[in-house]
């Protein structure tokens, strides 16, 4: 399926040969493909009144997974098994050093439909998050405020994000830890307005995968230098400590994630998931057919 040299799309172009990489891109496309179609991302009837395909905005930042979620899905798309049409998107928030060339250059060169959006919201940040604070709430908060406005503006069903499998172990464990609820970022929801979707399709992926798939294919990554100049983050916290656990015990990732699928409302605590008032015992049919107490032995 992947060897053929004249069957690939251009984000493919130049990428190694060899046996182990041939595999990580096997697993990746599969893992995601399995996540849309596990959670429903995509109904074959899902057209417009003009019989167009549905169409998703893919948010790309320049990182890794972004880039990994791009070539990914037009992977899947080049193979006829993703019937959407993708627009990738980039929200230059402003940071200053921001190479504001790259993103645009590439997505050119790769032929792929873009939309390159400026919007300052850094200085806002900035200004309004007080000093030892994170900036991540208020950050992500306008950043999707945005991402939900081009998607509108563009007709786009749903937007489209790069967060992998450790992002949702580690949002999972920081509302344990912190947040004091069971809960984390699903591979696939509405927003609050009710008129788009929000996808994850990488939610089956690792992002040692990710990183991988990224630097092998030698994309131009760029990093966040708002978020990462910034020390003793919750998240940061919550990846080291699962990153000794998966040190100690390798596989011990997979096996959290899985039991994300796996919930049992009656085996927690929480009334509004499980009808503990109204849990019974089951009636005993001798003892409603005889009309007699049983004995004791």
């Amino acid at each position: 399926m992947f060897d053929e040299a004249d069957d690939i799309h251009p984000l493919f172009a130049g990428a190694p040969s060899t046996t182990e990489f041939k595999k990580l891109r096997k697993r990746i496309v599969r893992q995601t493909r399995e996540a849309i179609e596990q959670y429903g991302m995509v109904n074959a009837s899902a057209h417009d009144k003009d019989g167009k395909p549905p169409r998703w905005l893919v948010c790309l930042s320049g990182g890794k997974d972004s880039y990994t979620l791009l070539a990914v899905l037009y992977e899947l798309k080049w193979r006829g098994l993703l019937p959407v049409d993708l627009l990738a998107c980039n929200l230059d928030q402003g940071q200053p050093g921001f190479p504001a060339t790259v993103l645009p250059e590439f997505l050119e060169r790769m032929g792929v439909p873009h939309r390159i959006e400026y919007q300052d919201t850094y200085s806002i940040v900035m200004d309004k998050v007080p000093q030892g604070r994170t900036f991540c709430a208020l950050c992500s908060r306008l950043r999707r405020g945005n991402l939900y406005r081009i998607a509108r503006e563009e007709g786009c069903s749903a937007v489209v994000l790069g967060h992998h499998r450790d992002d949702i172990l580690e949002t999972f464990f920081m509302n344990l830890f912190h947040g004091g609820r069971l809960a984390t970022m699903p591979p696939k929801l509405v927003n609050e307005e009710g008129d788009l979707f929000v996808f994850r399709p990488l939610a089956h992926v690792a992002e040692a995968d990710c990183e991988k798939f990224a630097t092998s294919m030698n994309y131009p990554i760029i990093p966040c230098d708002l978020c990462g100049s910034q020390d003793g983050l919750q998240r940061q916290q919550v990846k080291q400590i699962l990153d000794q656990w998966e040190k100690n015990s390798p596989g011990r990732r997979q096996v959290m994630f899985r039991a994300l699928t796996n919930a049992r409302p009656s085996h927690l605590l929480d009334p509004k998931l499980f009808d503990f008032q109204n849990l019974a015992l089951k009636p005993n049919e001798n003892d409603e057919n005889s009309g007699e107490i049983p004995q004791l032995r």
